[in-house]
């Protein structure tokens, strides 16, 4: 089964706008079996979606384009389409009646341009959309069963061009909160109808601590039986985190991806934090919430990223008492009670210092864990005994306080960023023992 992704927009295109249609829709598809084999991003214009369109044709079995649905002159995929398959478009009233009603309950004047979003191609089902004013289209593709302007002005019949049939061409709007539930509540049932497709299973075991390519020598031996059974193994890499996706078609899918998570599970326990989406924060708020503990934050080099990263989960307020960026030694003195002859001895960036906010900042607050972080982010500041990248990062509990030694060489955004998680998981660890 081949999946094509088109999107649509010149504000894509021109990075006005973030293109998240590409990862919601692959992983919609590809949990239900439907593997993205390409995707492309085309401009506004009628040539290029159009060339995008007929070419997808030759290759996919279903093609899903976004956006151009809309009541504005940019928004042009009904009508490229129709004209692609040589279909007259037709105002379909109850579109109309839709588009009215939608306006009156917001009490709100329709403008006239909006019937345009009622025109529909001869043929094509229409997706409803309670969310917006755009339905979105689908049209059955049968070879032989229509001709297909080439592109020279000449018509060339479907069985011609495309052997394959049928296929199915999607149009979806462009708006998120619009295109998520149509996808969901229309799109997907239609294809397992229509497209019905093997068993896929994918399970993605993310952990954090290891490189990429140690982590590969850990466990690729040990599963290449399963890989030559139709074990799929990928690895994404990401700033202090590696995701192992193990994947498989088939009646036996689930069964190869369960013994190979066993066998991951077994070698990387310790650095495997979480499975399929979960983000590390998100499991840190969870385990202290469930053992009612509390957490503190003083942070120096990270400014305040750690902070950020907890109070984007929800229910983080359950947790977290307090974060406190101590970026200046008087603060680090003033607020989270270092000592000064600790900095006089020692240096702001030291397993010393780094103790004492930890500790200090535990103490201060009541906190069951605090975690500290003291270090240098550059590009200046550093020395030979202290380079750009060395952090220290310390976690305190009545267990007792624990400093680890990194060194990050990175810009100071991406240095931030893996300090964060390198701190976080100290703090996992910690929890769990």
């Amino acid at each position: 089964m081949n999946v094509e992704l088109i999107n649509t927009g010149s504000e894509l295109l021109l990075g006005r706008t973030l293109n998240t249609h590409q990862q919601w829709l692959c992983r919609r598809l590809s949990d239900h079996g439907y593997l993205v084999a390409r995707q492309v991003c085309v401009p506004d214009t009628g040539t290029s979606i159009q060339q995008a369109v007929r070419e997808a044709l030759d290759r996919a079995d279903i093609i899903i384009v976004t956006g151009g649905l809309g009541p504005t002159s940019d928004d042009i995929t009904r009508e490229l389409i129709a004209d692609l398959f040589q279909k007259p478009l037709r105002q379909d009233p109850a579109i109309v009646a839709g588009l009215r009603e939608f306006f009156a309950r917001r009490n709100r004047p329709m403008a006239e341009s909006n019937l345009v979003q009622a025109m529909v191609p001869e043929g094509a089902i229409v997706l409803p959309n309670p969310n917006g004013t755009a339905p979105g289209l689908a049209m059955k593709v049968e070879a032989g069963g229509s001709k297909i302007e080439d592109g020279t002005g000449a018509n060339t019949p479907s069985s011609i061009l495309h052997p394959r049939s049928p296929r199915w061409l999607i149009m979806l709007p462009g708006p998120p909160r619009e295109l998520h539930p149509m996808f969901t509540n229309h799109v997907l049932p239609l294809l397992q109808r229509e497209m019905p497709t093997e068993t896929f299973i994918c399970r993605t075991l993310r952990t954090t601590g290891l490189g990429e390519s140690a982590l590969q020598e850990m466990i690729a031996a040990p599963l290449s039986q399963l890989v030559s059974a139709g074990l799929q193994l990928g690895y994404c890499a990401r700033p202090g985190e590696v995701d192992v996706r193990l994947a498989a078609r088939g009646p036996t899918a689930n069964r190869i991806v369960g013994e190979a998570a066993d066998i991951v599970q077994d070698l990387l326990a310790k650095f495997i934090f979480a499975e399929e989406d979960d983000e590390l924060e998100t499991v840190i708020v969870r385990t202290l919430t469930a053992g009612r503990l509390t957490l503190a934050l003083a942070e120096s080099c990270t400014g305040g990223c750690i902070a950020h990263r907890i109070t984007n989960v929800p229910g983080a307020s359950a947790v977290l008492l307090a974060g406190m960026v101590t970026y200046a030694n008087v603060a680090k003195t003033k607020f989270v009670g270092v000592r000064p002859e600790t900095l006089a001895a020692h240096g702001a960036v030291s397993e010393a210092v780094c103790r004492e906010m930890a500790e200090g900042v535990r103490r201060e607050t009541g906190a069951d864990f605090s975690i500290a972080v003291t270090g240098i982010a550059g590009p200046t500041g550093g020395s030979p005994e202290k380079p750009v990248g060395t952090v220290f990062i310390g976690v305190s509990s009545s267990s007792g306080t624990v400093v680890s030694k990194n060194l990050n060489r990175y810009e100071r955004e991406a240095f931030k960023q893996i300090t964060a998680q390198q701190a976080l998981e100290l703090l996992r660890r910690s929890i769990t023992g």
